[in-house]
């Protein structure tokens, strides 16, 4: 029996926000095993004629990604964009500095729009912010969106790509603050370089939208003040400010662990205050939004990585193997991002295949699921339409780096179009169940149609190849009796409550 319960009222009229699709992104980065031997991989039994891998690209289909940022992260600071175009045989091979393997190039700018196209995503591309500028930054603009009668546009033709890739989102440079990132800059430089790009990267297609960088992390030193300051500069000529963030659990400290939503939640708000202070500033009438353009659980393989040989092609670099407890803190950071859904427009889980992923590969063998793969696939499924704000009471704890943690991480998802309504929950509790009580009154006629759980007695379980340990079942026990449901929410679970109008 539960001894502990929590309880929440759900109202139409209580709402956030409409859920951006873009806020279910990813991150393809040429790092790793992502590009080579993760989407593309030609000679394998998967690989399709242009050697993208089928049941690669099938998992990403079910994971509903809507868009990909590409194609960094850090290595877009040393990339040569043209390198990556025209005759493959004709290409050059890298030294890429960011990660210190060789770049083949193989994959590049027309090849990556084919590939998001077959997975039916939109493309999110990075330009060099880094090495290069201005001019880099135009060029590919032309290049990729241009219809024709140019020099960069007629290239593309002539590269077989007849019809403009029309991307629609571009990031201006990557962790530019990060003393790591080759290109580093200070606030003002970073502005004013971001500002005079965002500029001809506009007067090429006015339809773009663009997101400047924020701090790479909220723990940098110049963090908000490196905000301000580029906002103060870009503000007129761009859409967003990003952020990035990843968590884990060093310490072994699972009740804390799974509080780290909490501090996410935090940043997001910083941030909000930063974008809103310049706009006050400014007094502009235009609202900046967010793009949490990289977070995930990332620390599992920072051992494995400093051991790497360098120039090696494609090596197995940030291969995390997500256990269960990793899978409820990622449910919890993407309960988060659509808490915050009337700010947070864009969000990518860093990354999307082998590299901090919930996809893995084997070279020439198979592809499977980690433990992460199901709270976003739910997610993303189930979250779209508006997010709502519910009255929760639940009770709370405190860790080591945290006070009053609700033990209850919730928040519902009303899709009016199509008359569901889903809640999405994860119970913190280490020991004891969590009786939920949902007041959807104002839902009428609505019925449970699924409890989904992820729960596993083993946090440190993973998935392999050959065991899915880490799976959902649909065995909850969420009921609804006149606009009153009820559900156990297992200790430590993911629980996903579908309600549909009968």
């Amino acid at each position: 029996m539960a001894n502990k319960k929590a309880k929440m009222i759900v109202e139409k009229d209580f709402k956030v926000s409409e859920v951006d699709k873009r806020i279910y992104g990813s991150f393809v980065e040429h790092l790793g095993r992502c590009v080579y031997g993760g989407i593309y991989e030609p000679g394998h039994p998967e690989a399709d004629e242009n050697g993208f891998r089928k049941d690669v690209a099938q998992l990403v289909r079910e994971l509903n990604v809507p868009l990909v940022r590409y194609p960094g992260g850090n290595f877009v600071s040393g990339y040569n964009w043209e390198d990556g175009v025209g005759p493959k045989e004709n290409r050059p091979r890298r030294l890429e500095l960011a990660w210190r393997t060789i770049e083949t190039n193989e994959i590049g700018t027309n090849e990556f729009a084919d590939w998001a196209k077959l997975v039916g995503a939109e493309v999110n591309m990075a330009v060099n912010l880094g090495t290069r500028g201005v001019d880099a930054a135009r060029n590919l603009v032309e290049y990729c969106n241009h219809p024709s009668g140019t020099y960069y546009s007629d290239l593309r033709i002539s590269h077989g790509y007849k019809e403009p890739h029309k991307i629609k989102t571009w990031c201006l440079g990557n962790e530019m603050d990060g003393p790591w990132q080759i290109g580093a800059k200070t606030a003002t430089e970073y502005g004013r370089l971001a500002n005079e790009a965002a500029k001809v990267m506009k007067l090429v297609d006015p339809s773009i939208e663009l997101v400047a960088c924020g701090s790479s992390s909220r723990t940098m030193p110049t963090f908000a003040d490196w905000e301000a300051t580029v906002l103060d500069h870009t503000y007129h000529n761009v859409e967003y400010i990003s952020l990035h963030q990843y968590y884990g659990n060093r310490s072994n400290d699972i009740a804390n662990y799974l509080a780290s939503s909490l501090e996410m939640d935090d940043f997001i708000k910083s941030v909000i205050s930063i974008a809103d202070y310049i706009k006050s500033k400014k007094r502009s009438k235009k609202t900046i939004n967010l793009s949490f353009d990289e977070w995930n659980v990332w620390y599992h393989s920072n051992d494995a990585d400093r051991k790497i040989e360098p120039w090696s092609i494609a090596p197995p670099q940030l291969e995390d193997i997500y256990n269960f407890e990793d899978a409820l803190l990622v449910g919890s950071m993407l309960i988060t991002l659509l808490k915050n859904a009337d700010r947070v427009k864009i969000a990518c889980m860093a990354q999307l295949v082998n590299v901090i992923a919930p996809i893995m590969t084997e070279n020439g063998g198979p592809a499977w699921k980690q433990t992460i793969f199901y709270p976003f696939m739910h997610t993303s499924t189930f979250g779209r339409g508006v997010v709502l704000n519910p009255i929760v009471s639940s009770p709370k704890y405190d860790s080591k780096d945290f006070t009053d943690v609700p033990v209850l991480d919730t928040t519902a998802v009303y899709n009016e179009e199509n008359e569901e309504l889903t809640i999405f929950a994860v119970n913190r509790d280490l020991e004891d169940t969590l009786l939920l009580e949902a007041d959807i009154r104002n839902f009428d006629g609505y019925r449970v149609l699924e409890h989904i759980v992820l729960e596993n007695d083993d946090l440190k379980q993973v998935n392999t190849a050959t065991n899915q340990a880490v799976a959902p079942h649909t065995g909850g026990d969420a009921k609804n009796d006149n606009g009153h449901v009820t559900a156990s929410l297992p200790k430590l679970s993911w629980n996903v409550i579908r309600l549909k109008k009968q």
